[in-house]
């Protein structure tokens, strides 16, 4: 048996006698008290001491593992006593209204192999993001992990979850989390989601989490109750007053969300996390939250094994993803590309209003410089958000410090009706794009059910109370108005109730059509771009280094869709992409005979004649690579 448990200075600790130690910090509250389920008065509600800096705690073993409990708080804001769930609970069997269970972290048993999983290179990322309420039939860490085998035979590497904190109702993305440390009971328990972990490890899979420290969801959060201090008006979000992290009292804060990346880490042995929409995070601080806590990761669980942060960021900021003398990163080594993907969509669906419009002039170009320097917009100023300038210079940075996607969560469920990419671009369109995404330097991701072109949507659902639900569809619609499809109010109307039980049905996976012959042809082209990746690809990636890739365009108007992007390669080898994703063929006389090296792979495979010939037929993608006289590499690891 190996007990593996992440200390916390706060929640519920087994100590090692077998009582529980219980510590909350409410600065707000005059007393707390801590109420057992299942005890007798008076050993029903224990008194917890008032220590120093608003913080309460207590000792007893009048509970252990399996106790339910929670809080009551007397403040002279408060009309009477409040019950209120432990904020750093690690099990919220009933519901974020519910009592917390106190969990033994350290009575799960680890085998021998996974302490053995030292983690994999960031190089041989192959990202699958899945939602684990409609990913499979049963909707449960179990359910999910019976299905992985599948994955790995397809050359996923990296199993991402989006966020499991435990969030209201019964159905949800997971972005409204209320309780950072508490798996969500529909999923099932703390020691089904570590054991879900430890089968991906075994197939040789990571597996990262989406976690969310920009906000806590609307309902379910009763830290303004005795906790004000963890939120501030100095800096506001999307989702109301900012979280304090660089005010009087944020020491708490910090720990808070430090300790909750540890723990996920430590506890659960994630290989890494995906920090959601940090541009939404506030901090004048210096270090900010986000450099603190990538210190703490590296010199934490970060020196026994390979651990990978990675950042969603709007604001398209490099610093956070800089570089040390031997190209490792200093503090996160990759963020999501959104410009790649909004570029992508440009190309292969026509649409340009929206956000779309940034990229709607030479679509072409925005996606040349997504690949080979990173950022598309690197200081330019955006159209869609009034002109404001958006982004730094990102081409020192490696192309494995950007995380590539033609779908996400948010690309395929923000839209009106989870309509995936197949389904708005013409199959050719979207096989070049593919081997665009999967044979380039940058890491890819794909989202659940892309691979094998599920026809299913995947909408935007959640299960809130009735004072949120009317004024969350109502938003919901809102939010379409500045879409040109959505204009008319009527149409707004169609867009489906995320609060429905039928709109999470419908966004669950078909698994009984995975074989039909469509969905067969999909899987085993994304099969093949992968196994190629891995042989060919991956093992050049280590020691990149910035500066590595250089683009030019094709064609005489700015409405041309031809690309070339050029990488060398961290072996020395010259990588070389010749693309073209538009409709018409375009004329590249002599264009072959400079291209350096051997084809790697054509798309579609009868395009290789006419490029040799000097044109580049619609929506194609040629692989070409130059390894000189140096022999391959073995695999990454």
């Amino acid at each position: 048996m190996h007990p593996i448990r992440h200390p916390m200075p706060f929640g519920a600790e087994v100590t090692d006698d077998g009582a529980v130690r219980f510590r909350l910090w409410a600065p707000g509250a005059e007393r707390v008290a801590l109420e057992l389920d299942g005890q007798p008065s008076p050993e029903r509600l224990l008194d917890l001491a008032a220590v120093a800096d608003g913080w309460f705690e207590r000792t007893t073993d009048l509970a252990g593992p399996g106790s339910r409990y929670r809080f009551r708080l007397t403040a002279s804001h408060l009309e009477a006593d409040q019950p209120v769930p432990d904020p750093a609970a690690r099990f919220q069997p009933e519901g974020v209204h519910a009592a917390s269970e106190v969990i033994d972290p350290g009575a799960y048993a680890w085998g021998d192999g996974e302490l053995q999983w030292p983690g994999r290179a960031w190089e041989t990322a192959v990202f699958y993001e899945l939602h684990l309420g409609t990913f499979s039939p049963e909707g449960t860490f179990a359910g999910a992990a019976r299905r992985l085998r599948h994955l790995a035979e397809l050359g996923v590497t990296a199993v991402e979850l989006m966020p499991v904190a435990a969030f209201p109702g019964a159905r949800g993305w997971g972005y409204d989390g209320v309780f950072q440390f508490a798996p969500f009971a529909g999923y099932g328990r703390p020691e089904d989601l570590k054991a879900f972990v430890e089968q991906a490890h075994a197939l040789g899979l990571m597996v990262f989490l989406d976690v969310v420290y920009n906000h806590f969801g609307p309902e379910g959060n009763y830290l303004h109750l005795y906790a004000p201090q963890f939120f501030t008006e100095r800096h506001h979000t999307p989702w109301g007053a900012g979280l304090n992290f660089d005010g009087a009292h944020s020491r708490p804060v910090r720990d808070f969300f430090i300790h909750n990346a540890l723990y996920w880490l430590e506890e659960f042995r994630f290989d890494g996390l995906r920090l959601d929409a940090v541009h939404a995070i506030a901090d004048d601080s210096e270090p900010d939250i986000l450099t603190e806590l990538a210190e703490a990761v590296a010199a934490g669980p970060g020196r026994a094994r390979r651990v990978h942060l990675v950042l969603e960021n709007d604001a398209n900021t490099a610093r956070y993803l800089a570089r040390s003398p031997d190209q490792s990163p200093r503090w996160y080594v990759a963020q999501w590309n959104d410009d790649f993907h909004h570029a992508a969509h440009v190309l292969l669906t026509g649409q340009r209003d929206g956000y779309y419009a940034d990229y709607g002039e030479q679509p072409a170009f925005w996606l040349a410089r997504t690949l080979a320097e990173g950022f598309g917009y690197q200081g330019e100023r955006s159209g869609f958000r009034d002109e404001a300038a958006r982004g730094s210079p990102s081409a020192h940075l490696p192309p494995t410090a950007f995380v590539s996607f033609l779908q996400n969560h948010d690309q395929v469920g923000n839209r009106a009706f989870g309509e995936r990419i197949h389904q708005l671009s013409n199959e050719p369109a979207l096989r070049a794009a593919t081997a665009i995404q999967l044979l380039a330097p940058s890491p890819p991701l794909l989202f659940m059910g892309q691979p094998r072109g599920a026809d299913s949507p995947f909408l935007f659902f959640c299960d809130f109370g009735p004072d949120l639900a009317d004024a969350v569809t109502a938003g919901r619609r809102r939010e379409f108005a500045r879409f040109e499809e959505f204009a008319d109010e009527a149409a707004r109307e169609a867009i489906p109730d995320p609060n429905d039980p039928d709109t999470f049905q419908h966004s669950r996976l078909d698994w009984a059509a995975l074989d039909e012959s469509a969905h067969r042809q999909w899987r085993d082209f994304h099969r093949r771009l992968l196994s190629l990746r891995h042989d060919e690809i991956v093992p050049r990636l280590a020691g990149m280094d910035g500066h590595a890739g250089g683009f030019d365009l094709l064609g005489d108007s700015a409405g041309d869709a031809g690309l070339v992007v050029r990488w060398r390669l961290g072996d020395g080898s010259l990588l070389t992409l010749l693309a073209n994703l538009g409709e018409a063929e375009l004329p590249v006389p002599g264009l072959r005979d400079a291209l350096p090296g051997r084809v790697l792979y054509v798309e579609p495979a009868d395009a290789a004649d006419p490029i040799a010939a000097g044109r580049l037929p619609p929506w194609t993608a040629a692989w070409y690579l130059d390894t000189g006289s140096e022999p391959a590499p073995g695999p990454a690891a």
